[in-house]
């Protein structure tokens, strides 16, 4: 797989962010994401050695529209110059929590895991239960070295500790996120070497795990909203 090819054309994407150059150069990103779908197959292969509950995924099924919606937003830009994915259970549905690629130039493209999303507040509030009662087991997953080497857990907070809950919690700075994610940034020139990426992308979800399953564990039970 070429993932040079795909960082050239988002480079080329994000200098000529207009419909005109899109279609013109509609070949160039079919050929792009074939390549990306690529990528995210054999690291679905790599990942599968040690959660196989992403196996039954198709690539296709895993990434996000290039296309913005431009609807609510300052920036009226037609496209989002990255290739994006997540891979979980059940797809790339926010809940359950699995992990996430991005694929962006300049420097941007990092690997996730955990929930992203803040609107879902029985998420927020099934999450907030869950580490008000299983404390230490959060501790433990996100003090262990090597998890500690690779991330920090980040999220939108609130200023305060919401109403009931314990202000003096031992995991109190955790009760006031709306969200709880990882994030490990991606130097383009970790891109050059496909397989070695993949190597280091599956690594580093594999110790994101136990975060994503603890997650997923205060998750059960969770209702995706209807439209």
């Amino acid at each position: 797989m070429n993932i040079q090819f795909m960082i050239n054309y988002l480079s080329a994407l994000s200098m000529n962010n207009n419909r005109e150059w899109y279609h013109a150069n509609k070949d160039d990103y079919q050929k792009a994401n074939v390549e990306f779908e690529g990528l995210l197959q054999a690291l679905m292969l790599e990942i599968g050695k040690f959660d196989n509950t992403i196996l039954h995924n198709k690539p296709k099924d895993l990434t996000f529209k290039i296309v913005r919606d431009t609807r609510f937003s300052h920036d009226k830009s037609p496209y989002n110059p990255a290739f994006r994915a997540h891979i979980s259970s059940k797809g790339k549905l926010p809940v359950p929590v699995g992990y996430y690629l991005m694929i962006k130039p300049d420097n941007q493209s990092f690997l996730g895991g955990g929930l992203f999303a803040d609107m879902f507040k029985d998420a927020t509030t099934m999450i907030r239960d869950y580490i008000a009662q299983n404390g230490e087991e959060w501790e433990k997953i996100i003090r262990e070295p090597e998890f500690e080497k690779y991330f920090t857990v980040e999220g939108k907070a609130l200023k305060n500790i919401p109403a009931g809950y314990e202000k003096e919690h031992p995991q109190a700075e955790y009760l006031k996120f709306k969200s709880w994610y990882l994030q490990y940034p991606i130097k383009d020139q970790q891109l050059n070497d496909a397989e070695a990426f993949i190597a280091k992308a599956a690594e580093l979800f594999r110790i994101m795990k136990p975060f994503n399953d603890y997650l997923n564990k205060a998750l059960v039970g969770f209702q995706m909203p209807t439209r």
